[in-house]
Order: structure tokens, then sequence, then C-alpha cells
């Protein structure tokens, strides 16, 4: 009955009479800090209405050291998250009472954004504590205590007012001007906006850069019909929106929009045809008609024509003009 028995499982060790580990869930191993630690209340840390990115977001704006940078760009360089939840966290603190932002204006003008962490919203802040009164020397034995001085009556000096400065006036806003219309040509044919949409969509043959959606080609087209419509060749409308394009180009529909609109043509003025005609006259020796300005007579008739026709000279030279028949062949 006293052997051993050795294949009996060696039962589990129990828990120490005292310990408060419990039996399941977190089992918290704790050393104390002695830096670089901050003090959080289990407020934030265990709020029911904040995500955890804003509680980790709370948390980390409280360890900071006074005048860090919490702006949404500084933060989503220094974490994963995306600016907009960074953005969405920081709104969630701010209508907690855990941060408030507010913006000022420097005394050189420049508008900057305050803010403010609470380690428990709603709560005073502490005063610093007072000084505490240092006691006053005990006198020796066998010396008389001199008496204190009289002192005339202290009389309340009263602080001056804080004089509140105006905030500078904000510069005004200036709205940005409309985009300028498009032109419209005056006549809508079917040919002439099908030229126009022929040369948008070519534009990238030549420019790769200038890739239009047909939807841009469509509200541009009427444009081009209108450079059309003012005696604008193909060529110069081509050279006039891909002529000193900007690198990078990000938006060529907006770019050609706007070119179309700025550079349009003046139409073409109408010259009238003014064309001086000479009229027709007789000529005082035979009678023919004849083109000249004034009166007289006529080039066969005038004797002093340095250049006479051709049957004058001939017949001043004696010759015979001989007409010849056609023969058959």
């Amino acid at each position: 009955m006293d052997t051993q028995q050795i294949s009996v499982p060696s039962h589990a060790p129990s828990r120490a009479p005292g310990s408060a580990a419990p039996s399941s869930g977190v089992v918290h191993i704790n050393s104390r800090h002695t830096n670089r630690f901050t003090v959080v209340g289990n407020h934030l840390a265990q709020h029911r209405e904040l995500s955890l990115l804003a509680i980790g977001l709370g948390l980390h704006i409280q360890s900071l050291p006074a005048g860090a940078k919490v702006g949404i760009k500084v933060l989503a360089e220094r974490f994963p998250d995306s600016e907009a939840r960074i953005a969405a966290a920081l709104r969630e603190l701010e209508a907690h009472g855990y941060l408030r932002r507010t913006r000022e204006r420097l005394p050189d003008g420049r508008v900057v954004t305050r803010t403010c962490s609470y380690n428990q919203p709603g709560a005073t802040p502490h005063a610093p504590p007072a000084p505490k009164p240092q006691p006053r020397p005990r006198p020796r034995p066998g010396r008389p205590v001199p008496a204190p001085e009289p002192c005339a009556a202290l009389k309340p000096v009263a602080s001056p007012a804080p004089v509140s400065q105006p905030p500078a006036p904000l510069a005004p806003h200036r709205p940005e001007a409309p985009p300028s219309p498009l032109p419209a040509p005056h006549a809508t044919g079917a040919e002439l906006l099908r030229t126009a949409a022929d040369l948008l969509a070519d534009l990238r043959r030549d420019t790769p850069q200038l890739v239009l959606s047909e939807r841009d080609v469509d509200r541009l087209s009427p444009a081009v019909a209108a450079w059309l419509e003012r005696e604008a060749t193909p060529e110069t409308i081509r050279r006039a929106l891909t002529a000193d394009l900007p690198v990078p180009l990000k938006h060529p529909a907006n770019l050609l929009r706007h070119r179309l609109a700025a550079l349009l043509p003046p139409p073409l003025p109408l010259v009238p045809v003014c064309r001086e005609v000479t009229p027709f006259q007789t000529c005082d020796d035979c009678e023919r008609a004849f083109r000249s300005p004034t009166p007289g007579r006529c080039r066969d008739c005038r004797t002093d024509d340095p250049h006479p026709p051709v049957a004058q000279r001939i017949a001043s030279k004696g010759w015979v003009i001989a007409r010849v028949s056609d023969r058959a062949v």
C-alpha cells in the first residue's frame, strides 16, 4: 500500500493564496515607470463613444510636449492612417471636449491654428501651489526682541485693466473670376461641327498630351466651329491650341477651353470692292467706241501714238496681207 504510483498524472499547481490573477481574460504584467510616461484617465482610454483611432490619437496628443505640431498633415506623416481618417478622429476629440482648435491672427498678419488638449474635459485647471511661508528665525536667548516698526496702511493697488486690442481685419476674400464663356458659331451646320470635332480628335496625333474624351469633343466643337466661321484655317487653330503647353499637363480639356475662349480672333473686316471703271468714249474720226478717261480719238486714228497698231505698221511698210484658206487634209 505504501508503493508510489508513478503513472498518476501530476495535478495542476494551485493558485497561491491572495493572488489577484484572474482565471480568464487579460493579465497585466506591470512594472513601475520612472521616466518617459504619461498619466491618462480611464475616461479617455475606455471611452464608450469615441472610435479606437480617436482614443489612440488623443493618447498620443497628450503624450506630446508643449509646442509640438499636431496638424493633420504632420499626423498623417507620423501614422499610416489617411488624412481623412485623422481629420475625422480630431473632430471626434473636439466634439467630446478633449481638443479645442481656434484660429488666431499673429501681429505679422499670418493666421495660425491654436490647439488646446484637455486631459479631463470639463475640469477646472489646477493652479500652481502657493509657496509655503518661511518660518521666522527664533531669537537667541538673552537678547531682546526688537519691536516691529510701524508701517503705513497698505492701500490695495488696482491692477490695470487689460487692454483688449481689436483683431486685425482679415483680408477681403476675392472670389475667383468665372471662366469665360465658350464662343458659339452663328450658323450651326452639321458639316461645320463635324469638321471641328475631327480637328479636336486629331490633336493627339501630333500632341499625345491632348487626349480628349468624346464628351469633351462634343463640348468644345462649337467653339472650334466659331473659329472656322471667322475664316481661321485648321492649321491656325492647331497651332493656337498646341503651342507652349505646360509640363505636366493635368487637365487638357480645361486648357483647350481657356484658349478657345481667350484667343478667339476677331472677324475679318468687310472691305468693299471699289474698282475704278474707265468709261466708254466715241472716236472723233471713225466714231468707234473705246475706253478712255477723256474724249478724243481711238488708238487707230491717233498718228502720234508711239506704238501704232499692227495693221498700220504693215501698211506703212508696203506689205500685202494675204489670207490662206484652210486645206482639208
